[in-house]
């Protein structure tokens, strides 16, 4: 029987993927030798002079309840770490620890201490480890943390849906009245959206950061800002571009999806709030929040102005930018970390950052197939985008506090 000898690789190919094959084998040789040896000779032990492990204690979660105080802790540092005592005002109170023990690197523990707080007053918390490090929390009014139930979901959902849908509805209502709109007109709504844009992209990459320096040292925090970030947008980039620089619906599905998980963000800092005891909203606070998230539905709305969209896509798109505002106030309430709100405002500057790209495009792009970006520089651009930044500027006045 003849053997057709084209059916098999030729010799030197074949030595030539096995060597290929040994030069990444032998680096992770080399590499678990040598952490094999570094553990088995402690070579650093030359260095060791007695000075205690560095360690580092983040406080993520305070309740106030009938039976004291409960945080959640995490620790940092280059060793396990273990709570040997808790100070609150200065006195000593025996304390509970769950899980018991020492706590390793990146690891929480729930802290309960039986302190009669004081409605209203301030309080300061401080652990001490057992190699003497001490860490201190403020907590500067007192105030009972609220309980979870059904109401206060629902209450809460009220909240969001003031604050996040309604104003994006109300700004897509202003569609039919732009529809006839002229080309300087619709020229200056995208520049409009493109100053709403820029504006909520640095707020929430600022928001992203502030969050980030509260939680624990091991999460490098504007790092991880950063990288989630740019991570987001190039996703979205890659997604948005399979087809083409997206239009129409498509950008303004797009635009809704960066609002919505910008939304997200401010609800999960909202509910935060809620579960901490400090939600002092008042009405005006509401009310200020609600026009600073006017604008996004017409932002919405610009990229849409020459086609006829259905009812249910107009509902799809506002249910889009406004309804994570609700799911991140119920987040926040039951599970709040400063790290996951860092990472949950950064993937939105990213998603904003890239339908920022895209409708600079569509207004650069206008009526020609090529991008003019001498559009950029026109009365309609101008004075939209400087409209938008200057709406978003002063309406965020009133919610900062």
């Amino acid at each position: 029987m003849n053997e057709n000898p084209r059916s098999f690789p030729p010799v030197s190919t074949v030595a030539s993927s096995a060597r290929r094959l040994l030069w990444l084998v032998l680096p992770l040789i080399v590499l678990v030798a040598a952490v094999l040896w570094l553990l088995k000779s402690d070579p650093l032990r030359g260095f060791n002079n007695g000075a205690p492990p560095v360690e580092n204690l983040t406080i993520e979660r305070t309740v106030l309840d009938d039976e004291g105080l409960r945080m959640l802790v995490r620790a940092g540092g280059s060793e396990p770490m273990a709570i040997a005592q808790v100070q609150v005002d200065a006195a000593y109170w025996q304390f509970t620890q769950e899980p018991a023990g020492t706590i390793s690197r990146g690891d929480t523990a729930w802290v309960a201490i039986p302190f009669p707080w004081v409605l209203g007053e301030a309080h300061k918390v401080t652990f001490v480890t057992n190699t003497g490090a001490t860490f201190d929390h403020e907590i500067p009014v007192a105030v009972p943390t609220p309980k979870t139930s059904g109401n206060a979901l629902v209450s809460q959902a009220l909240l969001g849906a003031f604050v996040g849908i309604l104003p994006v509805a109300i700004g897509l209502l202003c569609y039919p009245a732009l529809r006839g709109a002229g080309s300087n007109t619709i020229t200056f709504l995208l520049a409009l959206t493109v100053g709403l844009l820029a504006f909520l992209l640095v707020d929430t990459l600022a928001e992203a950061l502030e969050f980030a320096s509260q939680s624990a040292a091991i999460f490098q925090g504007s790092v991880m800002v950063i990288l989630t970030a740019v991570a987001s947008f190039l996703t979205l980039v890659a997604i948005g571009r399979r087809h083409g620089s997206p239009t129409g619906l498509a950008l303004a599905t797009y635009i809704a999806i960066g609002i919505g998980l910008h939304n997200f963000g401010e609800g999960l800092a909202i509910g935060a709030a809620f579960a901490a005891g400090a939600a002092g909203l008042g009405t005006f606070l509401v009310l200020g929040f609600t026009l600073h998230n006017i604008t996004e539905g017409i932002g919405i709305a610009a990229p849409i102005l020459k086609t006829r969209p259905k009812l249910v896509h107009f509902v799809g798109l506002t249910l889009l930018a406004g309804g994570p505002a609700v799911l991140g106030i119920w987040v926040g309430s039951l599970a709040f970390a400063p790290q996951w709100t860092a990472i949950a405002l950064a993937i939105g500057a990213g998603a904003i950052a890239q339908v920022l790209v895209e409708v600079t495009a569509l207004l650069a792009r206008s009526e020609s197939i090529r991008p003019d970006f001498a559009r950029l520089l026109s009365p309609a651009a101008f004075s939209g985008l400087t409209t938008g930044l200057a709406f978003m500027y002063v309406t965020a006045m009133l919610v900062k506090i």
